[in-house]
């Protein structure tokens, strides 16, 4: 009788132990913006659409944040940006690509070749915006196939357990209509970040950028993705307003120009090194 009681005090907490569901391990976050935010930190991503993979490993280890591929307005194909990436595999700046729309076939290749975000341009519908979640993310979120590509071997060997942590969706509010449904999107799960398209919703709206109607538009996006608890994007010349942490910097012409300028004005003595290959100084 002692010994069947003795038996029970030891199997029943053993069984209990058993019952009780291990605790989950935090996923693994290799997205360094992603990080970033998290820890309150501005992130700053230079705008890319040439297909030289020196230009674009220049500036993925010239202290950018992110590179934002742009393939809504270049001629960048999918085979092109790819070994883009590639080239660079190592570098500190995350691979971010601007699709054309956020159809299943655009982002499952941006996401095969290893972008980590996805940025949907020209939302003006919720359809628009939850597309670009459903593609980007693997079931049972979304919808993304598990098929071929280059993302395992840049981003490890449990890229499909993690990859739904990592791959960060941007939608961009570019005209009156999108802003009209803001709050909306910026509610979606899986949305991570909402710009506000400086440019476009001037150009749609006709409206100069210190027009009391064009700052209300800005400041709507910027007052409902907040409330959504969301990151707010925008042009890198509103780094020092308020609320906003994401950003698109210049593109590569700007930047060769600017340093093309930088270099003119240099003293001759620094010209000198320039121009025999030594910048050490």
């Amino acid at each position: 009788m002692q010994r069947k009681n003795l038996s029970r005090l030891i199997l029943v907490p053993l069984a209990l132990a058993c019952a009780v569901p291990a605790l989950a391990e935090e996923p693994r976050i290799f997205n360094t913006v992603k990080q970033k935010l998290a820890e309150g930190k501005q992130v700053v991503g230079g705008t890319i659409n040439t297909s030289d993979p020196n230009v674009y490993c220049a500036m993925a280890n010239s202290g950018f944040d992110f590179l934002w591929i742009e393939m809504q307005h270049s001629p960048l194909n999918y085979d092109q940006v790819a070994k883009m990436i590639w080239a660079c595999k190592d570098a500190p700046a995350i691979p971010f690509i601007r699709v054309p729309t956020p159809t299943e076939g655009d982002i499952q290749k941006a996401t095969d070749i290893g972008a980590l975000g996805i940025v949907v341009p020209m939302v003006d519908s919720v359809q628009e915006a939850e597309d670009g979640v459903t593609y980007a993310k693997f079931p049972p979120r979304g919808k993304r196939s598990r098929g071929g590509g280059q993302y395992g071997r840049l981003w490890g060997s449990d890229y499909r357990a993690v990859a739904n942590d990592n791959i960060m969706v941007v939608v961009m509010i570019e005209s009156p209509a999108g802003v009209d449904i803001v709050d909306k999107v910026a509610a979606i799960d899986g949305v991570d970040v909402v710009f506000a398209a400086s440019g476009d919703i001037g150009s749609f709206t006709g409206w100069e950028r210190d027009d009391p109607r064009y700052m209300a538009l800005i400041e709507e996006i910027k007052v409902e993705t907040l409330k959504a608890g969301k990151i707010l994007a925008g042009p890198l010349a509103w780094r020092d307003r308020d609320g906003f942490m994401f950003f698109q910097g210049p593109s590569e012409g700007s930047l060769i120009r600017d340093g093309a300028r930088a270099a003119l004005e240099r003293p001759a003595e620094k010209m000198e090194d320039v121009a025999t290959g030594d910048e050490s100084n």
